[in-house]
């Protein structure tokens, strides 16, 4: 294994997983670092859940607070969660026995904006942090950390934490040194200065994590790649969401609304948000930025083909072939690639600064432009709200992508009312499916849902939706946002019931 601990005092700090694990106690808050399946630790997670395991069947309570970046991986959540060991959770995740248990009410989780994760810990909103549970890809010999494939909270969990623990893992590409740009320049209110950032790509910190040697109670070798997943290729409805919304883009360049080379672009996971990268790059964009928290594949393809110049993000989330040609390439991404902690990436005042086009997913919107991003029939959380909000409340543009429905049809995803609110009315501009785009900026509730129901809503639904708005019209005792209070829900309720919101 490649020896990558150059300073003196942490090699000698050098132990196993499960002797470094022995430092966390039950009842802990710990923060770990990862974000979207990459730079979290790999070893210590699981150790740590060996013990929670052999201390529960003593019979002893062994449970602990669990504040990341973002979603980690089954070595983290996955082991943590199924051995008993979380009793609270923040502020995003995805792991199907962590979602279980939240969902069954055995954890408790907090849904909170990436944006707001450090400052909330620094205003003593989440308590102490006990123990800080680190990746780096290296330990420089004056003791600085080089970073792994994400930043996430980390600068905060190892400013604040009263102990460290480091797990140094080989297998990132030492190509990640000089990526990072660690700005120390934050404060507390009523002492806060402008971040003095005005484009994507300025570097405005260091390359390095710091961290107080003293505090440092082990370090762990590990040689092992994130847990990162494929994404399948754009199917035709992700194709059509995407020349809905390129097209859209190409309409206010002509209108003189945006530049050629549109403003700094910030884009969700997932099948769709591919799509929508490579629609760009298909249309013909160019000399692009992006401002965002994740590079994933289709962002990687386009800074690789330089349709992309300057992508600035707070985490690497690729597939193992993006992994690859990340790893192969790590020169010409390093020029071209800014990786920053989360509460720059995803900063109110940078966004808004920016000018941020931000293209975000969602599970439904309604007919007044009010969107749900996070629960299935308003009570069950599926990943978390993430920082959709950060982008939505303070881009330049805010738009929502979705098919129009699920469930081989059995889901709207167009209803009268949402189930659970993430993002108002007053945050969201653009709602696109498969059958249109619904451009809602400077219209009236009524109006909304006149664009909504006819651009976006599915042919099988759209008659339902008309029927109810007209009804809405005439009964609603208020003719503002016109609603039948009782049946606004009973899309979901025949769901839960029947299986299916056609009547």
């Amino acid at each position: 294994m490649e020896r990558r601990i150059h300073h003196a005092a942490l090699a000698g700090k050098i132990m196993s997983a499960e002797n470094a694990a022995a430092h966390i106690q039950p009842g802990m808050t710990v923060g770990m670092s990862g974000f979207t399946g990459s730079g979290y630790p790999k070893a210590v997670p699981l150790a740590l859940a060996g013990l929670i395991e052999a201390a529960q069947g003593r019979g002893e309570k062994f449970a602990l607070r669990v504040l990341t970046g973002a979603s980690t991986a089954p070595e983290l959540d996955g082991a943590l969660a199924k051995a008993g060991g979380i009793d609270f959770r923040l502020p995003y995740q995805s792991d199907p026995e962590l979602r279980s248990r939240i969902n069954r009410g055995e954890i408790e989780y907090m849904d909170v904006h990436l944006g707001q994760v450090a400052q909330y810990t620094w205003f003593g909103f989440l308590g102490k942090i006990d123990v800080a549970v680190v990746e780096v890809a290296g330990i420089l010999p004056d003791g600085r950390l080089i970073p792994s494939t994400s930043i996430g909270n980390n600068k905060t969990w190892l400013d604040l934490a009263d102990k460290v623990i480091l797990e140094v893992n080989s297998t990132q590409p030492m190509g990640l040194d000089g990526m990072h740009d660690i700005y120390y320049g934050t404060a507390l209110p009523p002492n806060r200065q402008p971040i003095p950032l005005t484009q994507a790509g300025d570097r405005i910190g260091e390359p390095y994590l710091r961290v107080d040697p003293a505090k440092v109670v082990a370090v762990v070798e590990t040689h092992a790649p994130d847990r990162l997943g494929r994404f399948s290729a754009p199917d035709e409805t992700s194709q059509r969401i995407a020349g809905h919304l390129v097209e859209f883009l190409k309409q206010e360049i002509k209108l003189g609304r945006l530049p050629e080379n549109l403003l700094p672009l910030q884009s969700g996971v997932g099948n769709i948000a591919n799509a929508v990268l490579g629609g760009l790059r298909d249309g013909g964009f160019s000399n692009l930025t992006a401002f965002t928290e994740v590079i994933q594949d289709g962002m990687l393809d386009l800074i690789r083909t330089d349709t992309i110049r300057m992508a600035s993000a707070t985490a690497l989330s690729l597939s193992p072939e993006g992994v690859q040609e990340f790893a192969r390439n790590i020169a010409h991404y390093r020029e071209r690639i800014v990786l920053r902690p989360q509460e720059i990436s995803n900063h109110a005042e940078l966004v808004r600064r920016l000018g941020c086009i931000g293209i975000n997913g969602m599970v439904e919107a309604d007919l007044y432009g009010n969107v749900n991003s996070t629960h299935v029939a308003g009570t069950s959380i599926i990943n978390g709200i993430g920082g959709s909000g950060d982008f939505a409340r303070n881009g330049f543009l805010s738009c929502f992508v979705t098919p129009s429905t699920a469930k081989n049809g059995a889901i709207s995803c167009i209803v009268p009312m949402v189930s659970h609110v993430d993002h108002t009315e007053h945050d969201v501009c653009i709602i696109v499916t498969e059958q249109g785009l619904a451009d809602l900026r400077g219209l009236s509730p009524k109006q909304r849902a006149r664009a909504v129901i006819a651009n976006c809503a599915h042919p099988d639904y759209r008659p339902l939706l008309q029927d109810y708005f007209d009804r809405a019209c005439r009964d609603s005792k208020g003719k503002h946002t016109p609603h039948l209070l009782g049946e606004a829900l009973s899309w979901h309720q025949r769901l839960l019931e029947q299986g299916s919101m056609q009547p």
